[in-house]
Parts: structure tokens; sequence; C-alpha cells
């Protein structure tokens, strides 16, 4: 029903056009309905119509409306899911998830993700273990679970992707502005 309506309210507005150039009044000055002129046109000059509709007997331009356009979607970024761990650009930033997380429930009742990074799956899965940050509370005091606030994911941690940048970026993290190698002093992997 919404979905009517918003159509026909789209319509209504695509032909505002046509009601203020003086079709709608063609029945007033020649006595004749607007319908029946419309379709009076269309037998005279059916090339005249092309690109148009009609809404309520008033002839409506729909050729080129963002309605009617048939506009391909935007590219997605490649999802990268090689399971390889990239260097963290900052301190501090949040580890990239490195595999598909398309399908991956995560609300109050359960977090896919604790399946394999909880401290007490981590031997099994050989995912590492969540950061011992995970499990405190906004006072500093240990839990023996997840705290609340850091319970949901992919509010910090997002999919490591091809994207490029949107804007220009001159940042250099702390070993390039001293000119050490970024990965001199750390374990295989380069991960910090």
């Amino acid at each position: 029903m919404k979905t009517r309506f918003l159509i026909a309210a789209l319509a209504l507005l695509a032909g505002a056009p046509a009601l203020t150039a003086g079709i709608a009044t063609v029945g007033i000055a020649t006595g004749v309905t607007a319908a029946r002129a419309a379709d009076a046109s269309a037998a005279d000059s059916p090339q005249e119509l092309a690109g148009t509709g009609t809404v309520g007997g008033i002839k409506v331009p729909s050729a080129n409306h963002p309605i009617t356009r048939d506009d391909p979607a935007e590219a997605t970024h490649r999802e990268i899911t090689d399971d390889q761990r990239r260097a963290r650009n900052y301190a501090d930033q949040p580890p990239l998830i490195p595999h598909a997380i398309r399908d991956y429930q995560i609300d109050l009742n359960i977090n896919k993700c604790l399946t394999c990074h909880d401290r007490r799956n981590t031997e099994g899965s050989q995912a590492p273990m969540i950061s011992v940050t995970h499990f405190q509370d906004r006072d500093g005091q240990t839990l023996g679970t997840v705290a609340a606030r850091r319970y949901f994911c992919t509010q910090c941690h997002v999919p490591q992707s091809d994207a490029q940048p949107i804007v220009p970026n001159s940042f250099r993290d702390f070993d390039a502005v001293l000119g050490h190698s970024p990965t001199q002093g750390l374990g295989q992997g380069g991960a910090k």
C-alpha cells in the first residue's frame, strides 16, 4: 500500500510542470476533457508522446526521471579474506578482521566472534585471543567475561578491504618519522 502511494505521489510530482504549462486547462478552454485531449493528441502524433506517460489523462514526462532510470549500482570494494593479519597504521588501532564476517551474528544473545576469539576457545581455533582490555569495565575492574562496552566487535573492528582512501592522506607513523624500518623489532609478519 505504501509503495502504491509513493509511486502515485512521484507521478503527481513529475506531472507538476505539465500542470503549470496549461495542459490541464485544455478541457476548460475547449470544452473537451483532458483525457480525451490526451487521447486525441496521441492518435494524431504518436511520436510526440515518446518518453512521456499519462497520469489522470495528463501527459507526464518520464523518459529521464530518476525513478524510471536503470542506473548501475556503485562497485563495492573487495574484502580481503586471506587470513593474513596486516600491520596497524597507528598506535592503538583496532586490528582489522582478516576473514569474512558477512553472516556473523552479533547481538545481545550471541557473539559469533567469541566462538573463536574468546580466551577459552583460542587453543582449538588457533585464532588470536581478544585483548585483556576487553575484559575490563569502565572503572578498570577486570571481569570474568567480555565487558559490555567491548561486546559488539564491529563497533571498532572492520574487515580488511582493497578500498583506496577517499581523501588524500599524508599520515606517517612514528617509525617513519624517526626513520626506522616499520618491521624492525617486531615479531614475524610485521604485526604491531
